[in-house]
């Protein structure tokens, strides 16, 4: 059943406008009378039926409040250090659809792309539409915020989550599962994942005095675009948030 995010509080009559409506009328070809499920931005989540249609508009009927929630109880804040090509869009997508709340773009030092000024604020745009579109396909409650891009610095200064890690490739002590294991009651986790080049000494001790742990993901490199999408489905499973 498809799924449509709705940016007013929760009444008995809602209505879906813009693109969405657009959607709903020229390409998925719906009439009153079908049902589909809606997500205020308060949080509630509901089954609907459509009782109006027009290219830039669909009204409906919300019939029934859905209690179901299909987040996870640990919130986890993903700062993927800038990759090259489309490989920023695919981590977006892929960590919507496991399950992050939340998506920092970090400009690192080894990072080979760029981003400044109007450049930046576009593809933040089109990351947050890439984030949308995954949190409909995969019937989040939420859409996860792709934030500015930052820096090391300002991240570890302004985050707040209890529990932060970072994965590094030298590190040989300590793994993802034993950090967790250090702290198994955190309800927020920030994962910090470096570029196509790495993380630098000065980043990571950084990171470090802001609180973060160097963690391994084990004994093999994985690249910029597998290393956090494997963390986070590392994590989830160890918090049973994967079919547990």
């Amino acid at each position: 059943m498809h799924r449509f995010f709705i940016p007013r509080p929760y009444a008995d009559e809602m209505e879906i406008d813009g693109i969405d409506a657009r959607h709903i009328y020229t390409v998925l070809k719906m009439k009153p009378g079908e049902k589909v499920q809606i997500v205020s931005d308060d949080g509630v989540t509901a089954l609907a039926q459509i009782t109006e249609t027009a290219p830039g508009r669909t009204v409906v009927k919300c019939l029934e409040v859905i209690a179901e929630s299909h987040e996870p109880a640990v919130k986890i804040t993903l700062a993927q250090g800038l990759v090259k090509g489309e490989k920023m869009d695919f981590i977006i997508q892929k960590a919507v659809e496991l399950g992050v709340s939340h998506i920092v773009p970090l400009a690192m030092e080894h990072s080979v792309v760029r981003y400044d000024g109007d450049k930046a604020a576009k593809k933040r745009e089109r990351w947050q539409k890439i984030a949308e579109s995954a949190a409909k396909q995969s019937k989040r409650d939420i859409i996860p915020e792709v934030a500015a891009v930052t820096t090391m610095d300002r991240l570890m200064s302004e985050c707040d989550c209890t529990t932060k890690i970072i994965a590094y490739e030298c590190e040989d002590k300590q793994g993802l599962k034993q950090a967790l294991r250090t702290n198994p009651q955190t309800d927020s986790i920030l994962v910090i994942i470096g570029p196509e080049g790495g993380i630098s000494e000065a980043e990571l001790n950084t990171a470090r005095a802001g609180g973060a742990v160097p963690v391994s993901l084990g004994r093999r490199i994985l690249r910029a675009e597998t290393a956090g999408l494997t963390a986070l489905s590392a994590i989830l499973y160890e918090f049973d948030e994967l079919g547990g």
